[in-house]
């Protein structure tokens, strides 16, 4: 073979390896921040067809065994792809193993078995402390190379599981899943599947053993995807739906691939996540589709002195292109979030009739960093309350807004700050456009430590109420248009303010009010401003500039 011969055969491998990459290389595109880039699991090309180890796709026969002889088989044989072929495959939890894809043909249905005793409890963590779960039905440890494609649907019968609020049903479907069977809560608001759920609602599990915790094991409710400390992880094409808990939790993981998935829940689902990612890093989350019952994306990294002590953030993450219905938030970065998160991208997303839209929430005792967060190109429609916002009093003791913000917030006992105490810095938000939302933004520091160096521009926000800055300090507006019709801007305690090019449109006679004796260096850059703030107590008028 002559040179000539083997440059040509080397630019042609290149080529086509470019052409393979091209797909994620361009979702490094516009990205802010330094990223490796991440490929996709390769394996061989052997297959393992869960038919030939003795699985039935009848719905009833139960196909636990028939799975794990195909992982073993695929496993010793150094890797391939176990298929599933079309039919409901009926089983208790699968292993995923390494350099193994679980492969879903277009009509295959994994139900998984809604008997609690197919699921021993484990040690693992979740909501970002260490504890005893049921086994997830998909699971792996420590795997390396995994992938779950295909266009099948994969189902966690989570109804089986799952406690019911009253509230969150219509009388006809509450008197449906009362019939069913299940038990009531003492005040007949809450469905539980059986008494042990209700039992161990009711109780103070922190101290409890393994064998007193096994009496109480339907209240354990597991996430349905659990990948613990694994690499190189593909999830593509599948339906996720109806898990127990969380929906898909990679957690301590890393080169992550989550693209062309539609993960359900229904709208009451009790933490009904759809994606955590928890102390993950260098990740990709793109083309998907959610409509669950909890927060949708959501970033996380451990709680309080589990996820300090555990010191693994979340970060290198590019989310792009997703679709978000029903879900307590579209993109969420907490409360669980003790070991930091930074370096996050998101962009391109639509998110419909969510609760929140971008939703970042911790507390006092959290501690961690959240920082170099940056959103851009969101659309949002029918938000039902904010289509932004930052609680820093998540499940805490928030000040009470009902009256004059400075008659509630000026008392308040300031703690110290420690290593107890969260942080939100850094986070820059463009091009947004919310149509309908109750309330464009709330923003609620805490006045030990607020909200820094937050930027808004080039957005549009349309909804009732406008933007409420409490406990903020270095935020900054450019080019934002609000539409409200009562409270378009109120500021308390906010210092280092920078308005620019601001527009409103609303009913009201005076967009900007503003309080708190801790107000500083308050600078509005748009036209009429002199006309259009109002100074309440507390704040002195040299803090307030004006060009």
């Amino acid at each position: 073979m002559n040179n000539a011969m083997r440059i040509l055969i080397f630019l042609l491998i290149t080529l086509s390896v470019n052409a393979q990459e091209m797909p994620l290389a361009s979702l490094y595109d516009d990205v802010e921040f330094k990223m490796e880039l991440i490929t996709e699991p390769k394996f061989q090309e052997t297959e393992y067809l869960i038919t030939d180890f003795g699985a039935k796709g009848d719905g009833q026969f139960k196909n636990t065994e028939a799975f794990h002889k195909a992982f073993a088989k695929a496993f010793s044989q150094g890797g391939g792809t176990v298929v599933v072929p079309e039919g409901i495959w009926y089983t208790g939890p699968i292993t995923l193993k390494s350099n193994i894809n679980l492969h879903l043909k277009q009509g295959a249905l994994i139900l998984f078995s809604d008997q609690f005793d197919d699921y021993p409890l484990v040690e693992t963590s979740y909501e970002g402390l260490k504890s005893a779960r049921s086994t997830s039905p998909i699971n792996a440890l420590g795997a390396k190379n995994i992938a779950i494609t295909g266009k099948g649907i994969i189902d966690g019968n989570g109804g089986a599981w799952r406690p019911v609020k009253k509230s969150k049903m219509t009388q006809h479907q509450w008197n449906a899943l009362v019939a069913s069977g299940g038990v009531l809560s003492d005040n007949k608001s809450v469905w539980y599947p059986d008494e042990a759920a209700l039992k161990g609602s009711k109780s103070d599990l922190s101290d409890w053993t393994i064998e007193q915790l096994q009496t109480v094991r339907s209240f354990l409710r597991p996430v349905m995807v659990s990948l613990v400390d694994c690499e190189n992880i593909l999830l593509d094409g599948p339906t996720f739906q109806n898990s127990p808990a969380w929906n898909i939790h990679p957690l301590m993981s890393k080169n992550i691939i989550v693209r062309n998935l539609t993960v359900r829940n229904p709208w009451y689902a009790q933490n009904g996540d759809g994606l955590d990612l928890e102390s993950c890093e260098n990740v990709l989350v793109y083309n998907n589709t959610f409509d669950v019952g909890d927060d949708a994306i959501c970033i996380k990294s451990g709680k309080n002195e589990d996820g300090r002590k555990r010191n693994m953030p979340t970060q290198n993450v590019i989310i792009k292109n997703n679709t978000v219905y029903h879900g307590h938030g579209g993109f969420v970065v907490g409360s669980e979030m003790s070991g930091g998160v930074s370096k996050i991208h998101i962009s391109h997303c639509n998110f419909i009739g969510t609760d929140t839209g971008l939703r970042f929430k911790s507390t006092r005792g959290r501690g961690g960093v959240v920082e170099q967060i940056y959103i851009s190109h969101i659309y949002m429609n029918e938000i039902k309350t904010d289509a932004i916002r930052f609680n820093l009093y998540y499940g805490g003791q928030a000040p009470d807004l009902s009256n004059d913000l400075a008659e509630n917030t000026e008392d308040r006992d300031v703690p110290e700050v420690t290593i107890e105490t969260p942080s939100f810095k850094d986070i820059y938000i463009s091009d947004i456009t919310s149509v309908k939302a109750h309330k464009s933004g709330f923003f609620m520091g805490l006045p030990e430590m607020n909200i820094q160096n937050v930027s808004i521009k080039n957005s549009l926000f349309h909804g009732e109420e406008g933007f409420t800055l409490i406990d903020t300090d270095q935020v900054y507006f450019d080019n934002v248009q609000i539409e409200a019709t009562e409270a378009p801007m109120q500021l308390h305690n906010t210092k280092n303010l920078v308005l620019e090019q601001l527009h409103f449109l609303s009913e009201e006679s005076t967009n900007i009010q503003i309080s708190g004796a801790k107000t500083k260096n308050i600078r509005l850059k748009y036209s009429g401003a002199t006309q259009d703030y109002q100074i309440k107590s507390g704040v002195e008028s040299s803090e307030i500039t004006v060009k």
